[in-house]
């Protein structure tokens, strides 16, 4: 018990956060202590009804059962793997940064499904998000080559396509996957692609209260991930300039 207590508290502090509540929520449904129907994106009862809860609850609850088991383990796990990466790599050092990108996400989620004409729909968004933040790694890390199951070996960019592919066979739904990757493009092109690689404007910055409530630590990572292609060639470029530091990829089961 004190190795896993050890893992469990070596996670980085919002993923461990997070991937406890993916955990418990999901478990207080399965033995009945709260009822299922009550944790669900509904909405209907969210904006008709002011269930404001259903949002926050939508996020950490999957209906753990014979059918759907292994698929919410390999989410679960794939939580663990690229948030950890995130928050410890491109966004080390900056909680603020990483908990803004993930409100940003859920925010967009859960405003593309409340847009949807068919309130009657019961959603949840526990892979969407997951998605999304596997999407920004992704990107981050585009050019590396990665590793999936029996052996297949393809860049990082690749790395999101492929997993809704395999999501879907072992029983997940096309949808959620989808959402979940253009809502972590639509963050990656407004945090990096647009104002980095294209000249634009950053339309998205972290709030104060963020920084007020995860402030920055020394000795993080100074960057996110790699930059577009462009802004490679321009830093390249200057004479005696200082090399930003973009920070590092990880291969796909690395610890």
């Amino acid at each position: 018990m004190s190795d896993l207590g050890d893992w469990f508290r070596s996670i980085p502090l919002i993923t461990r956060y997070w991937f406890a509540g993916s955990i418990a929520v999901p478990l207080v449904g399965k033995l009945g202590l709260v009822s299922p129907v009550s944790l669900f994106l509904w909405p209907d009862a969210f904006i008709h009804r002011f269930q404001i809860w259903r949002p926050i609850t939508a996020t950490f609850f999957f209906p753990v059962g014979p059918g759907t088991g292994f698929l919410y383990l390999v989410n679960l796990y794939f939580l663990y793997q690229y948030s950890s990466r995130l928050e410890t790599g491109a966004f080390d050092g900056r909680p603020a940064d990483y908990m803004f990108m993930l409100l940003f996400n859920w925010i967009c989620i859960v405003v593309s499904f409340c847009s949807s004409s068919n309130f009657d729909n019961i959603l949840l968004l526990m892979i969407p998000l997951i998605m999304s933040v596997l999407y920004v790694w992704a990107q981050l890390n585009r050019d590396m080559i990665v590793s999936f199951w029996f052996g297949t070996r393809f860049k990082a960019c690749y790395l999101p396509w492929v997993i809704l592919g395999f999501n879907y066979i072992i029983g997940g739904s096309v949808i959620n996957e989808l959402i979940g990757n253009l809502v972590g493009h639509l963050y990656f092109f407004l945090m990096f692609k647009y104002p980095m690689d294209l000249g634009g404007r950053n339309f998205l910055s972290t709030p104060q209260f963020l920084y007020r409530w995860l402030p920055n630590r020394r000795g993080g990572v100074s960057g996110f991930g790699v930059p577009p292609a462009s802004m490679r060639r321009a830093a390249e470029d200057q004479q005696g300039g200082g090399r930003h530091n973009w920070g590092q990829g990880f291969r796909l089961g690395d610890q």
